[in-house]
């Protein structure tokens, strides 16, 4: 597996237009990007730092991912995103390595990202995301 850098962070909010106020007038960061991916019932917002994007979601239903892990856990950190040359090879080499997989293959993502998920009982607690750009 060839990770590159860290893809972004996500973070799950209750409220993306109060979280962005924050990320803007208190630390001085610019969201450069929302958009809703619907099929994963989430609302995105990107700030860059660095190479590196933060990525705020808030669930657009409570059953969706982020909602139920908002009821769960509250707000926070919810995963980190690795990027990698081709998710559906990562994944694959992930589950040789005896990584249980949320996905078995990549789906799409927020920013037209192919994504996958490994599953955090594998990954020492940490939801991780692995990303690769569409050819």
């Amino acid at each position: 597996m060839n990770i590159s850098h860290i893809e972004h962070l996500g973070i799950a909010v209750d409220n993306l237009e109060e979280a962005i106020k924050y990320y803007e007038q208190v630390l001085g960061m610019k969201c450069y990007s929302i958009e809703e991916v619907v099929d994963q019932k989430v609302k995105t917002a990107f700030f860059l730092v660095g190479n590196t994007k933060i990525e705020l979601l808030e669930s657009t239903s409570p059953d969706g991912p982020i909602g139920k892990f908002i009821a769960k856990k509250g707000q926070g950190i919810h995963h980190i995103a690795f990027a990698v040359n081709d998710t559906n090879e990562a994944l694959k080499l992930a589950e040789e390595r005896g990584v249980t997989l949320i996905d078995k293959t990549s789906r799409r993502g927020a920013e037209g990202l192919d994504i996958g998920f490994l599953h955090p009982k594998s990954t020492l607690g940490v939801l991780t995301e692995l990303c690769s750009k569409q050819d």
